[in-house]
């Protein structure tokens, strides 16, 4: 009887073909998985296709400094306009303090998610307490640190109006000649990426 010759086996010809094949897919998928990540620390570091407009209109505060190390000893769980001014609370501060409860009222619906209020160093003259008292009834009033203030803002003398999330991080500072709008489209583009306060 003859020998029945078995057809040479065509797998162990495609065994080196499957395992490139297998390599090139593995190198595929860690490429996708890693390569934004890759791109992204190269651009931050070589600072390559980083835009030069930003979404913002104040001055960014953005390494961690709080409510605190402005000189203002108090907590709140929402966003919060706070109005600070290293003297008494002159024309700049009145009107911020009254851009503070317009912005909040702006809000509409998200309203209730911030509040407004006023850090001054000096005691308010008899005639505006009065009218904080009856025109801001929901305004929050602090005292103010001012040598730790001075120490932050670099003994900045003019009121200022700041943007601070429920954790008491500060995060936006305006001066007093901001448009109510440009802070009212910060706000509330804040809140829209906030899951806090």
């Amino acid at each position: 009887m003859g020998a029945v010759m078995n057809p040479p086996s065509t797998s162990n010809a495609a065994a080196p073909h499957g395992r490139l094949r297998g390599r090139l897919q593995l190198i595929l998928i860690l490429l996708v998985a890693l390569g934004p990540m890759i791109l992204a620390t190269a651009m931050y570091k070589l600072q390559f296709w980083v835009p030069d407009s930003r979404n913002y209109h104040g001055e960014l505060i953005g390494d961690g400094q709080t409510r605190a190390d402005l000189g203002i000893p108090a907590s709140e769980a929402r966003w919060q306009l706070l109005v600070s001014t290293p003297k008494d609370c002159g024309v700049d501060c009145q009107q911020l303090v009254y851009l503070a409860r317009q912005i909040q009222i702006g809000l509409g619906r998200d309203a209730s998610r911030a509040s407004h209020a006023l850090a001054a160093a000096q005691p308010l003259s008899a005639d505006y307490q009065a009218r904080l008292e009856r025109e801001y009834p929901q305004l929050q009033r602090y005292p103010l640190d001012v040598p730790r203030y001075d120490a932050f803002t670099g003994h900045k003398q003019d009121a200022q109006l700041w943007i601070v999330d429920p954790h008491g991080n500060l995060v936006l500072r305006y001066d007093a000649r901001i448009k109510g709008k440009d802070v009212l489209n910060d706000l509330r583009h804040l809140l829209k990426l906030s899951n806090i306060g």
